[in-house]
This record gives structure tokens, C-alpha cells and sequence, in this order.
């Protein structure tokens, strides 16, 4: 690649970067600096060389972190390769028993072949007594209802009843007070 001569402005000041990256890159990185110089300048009040070394520290500490979490992927990726090993031997395993369980799956078909039958009569002895249960609670209703209209009956005799038994007792009161003035 060739080398690509850019320039870019940082904290301000023009600069002109060679390198051999893409022209994109190198000012990628030109704003990334930029950045992180106008982060650390609202953090701490220093001129333009103390910038440059804080913001410098601030980069290297982000480039180490980045290595330190490469590195555990690079151990990631090795655990994973391993693992993927052990599932391609788990596969093979599995693939060797497979016949045995196709065989258990047919006898399995057949068995569900039975019970999906029984099911089928079982399903119409419960739609038979879902009927016969609406049958029941149809006359246990209409019983309930004739029985309550004749409660209602009795309780209207009752309460006719106890209207003239105070009617009569009133009528008696009236007499006794008359005999008692008639006496008295």
C-alpha cells in the first residue's frame, strides 16, 4: 500500500500524518486524539502538552484493555474450539444411536397409533356424560325453580296469615280497651 501523506486538525493545531493506512483511518484516528484531548481538557485545566501525555495515558490505557480483552478472547476462542471438538464427538455418538432411536420412535408411532384410538373413545364417553350432566343440572334447575315458587307460595299464605292474625289481634285490643272503659 502506498504511503498516504493527511491532514488534520487536532486540539486546534494542523498536522500533516504519513502513513501507510487509508486516508479514512488516518483521520479516524486524528479525531479519536482530538477527542479524547477535548475530554481530558473538561476534566483537567493544563495546557496543551499536559493535555497531549493525559490524553496519551487515557489511549494506552484503552489500547492495554483492548489487548487484555483480546487475549481472553483468544482464550475464549480456544475453550470454544474445544468444546466444539467434544459436541463433533458427541455428534458422531449420537449419529451411531440413532437407528436405535428411529426403532424406538416407530414402536413409539404405534403406541400413540393405540392411544390416539382410545382417546377417540374416551373423548365421545366424556361428550355423552357432558350431556347427560346438562340434562341434570337442567332438571336440578327446573326442581330448584319449582320448589322455590312453592316456597314462595307457602311464604306468601304465611305472611296473609300473619297479616289477619294482626289484624285480629288489633280487633281483640279494641274490644278488651272497650270492655275495660265498658268495666272500668
Amino acid at each position: 500500500m502506498e504511503n498516504n501523506k493527511v491532514k488534520v486538525k487536532i486540539y486546534g493545531q494542523d498536522y500533516v500524518i504519513a502513513g501507510d493506512k487509508t486516508r479514512e483511518h488516518i483521520i479516524r484516528v486524528a479525531d479519536y486524539v482530538d477527542l479524547k484531548m477535548h475530554e481530558m481538557e473538561k476534566v483537567v485545566k493544563a495546557g496543551q502538552t499536559m493535555l497531549a501525555v493525559l490524553s496519551a495515558v487515557n489511549i494506552a490505557d484503552d489500547l492495554f484493555n483492548l489487548r487484555s480483552s483480546a487475549e481472553e478472547l483468544k482464550k475464549n476462542n480456544a475453550q470454544l474450539e474445544k468444546d466444539v471438538e467434544h459436541y463433533i464427538q458427541m455428534w458422531e455418538e449420537a449419529k451411531k444411536s440413532f437407528l436405535q432411536y428411529k426403532e424406538d420412535a416407530q414402536a413409539a408411532s404405534k403406541k400413540k397409533d393405540t392411544l390416539m384410538d382410545t382417546l377417540g373413545v374416551k373423548e365421545r364417553e366424556l361428550e355423552d356424560l357432558k350431556a347427560n350432566l346438562e340434562e341434570a343440572e337442567m332438571k336440578a334447575k327446573k326442581d330448584v325453580e319449582d320448589e322455590i315458587e312453592k316456597l314462595q307460595d307457602k311464604l306468601k299464605e304465611m305472611e296473609n296469615s300473619y297479616f289477619d292474625l294482626q289484624m285480629e289481634n288489633v280487633q281483640l285490643k279494641s274490644e278488651v280497651e272497650r270492655y275495660k272503659k265498658m268495666i272500668g
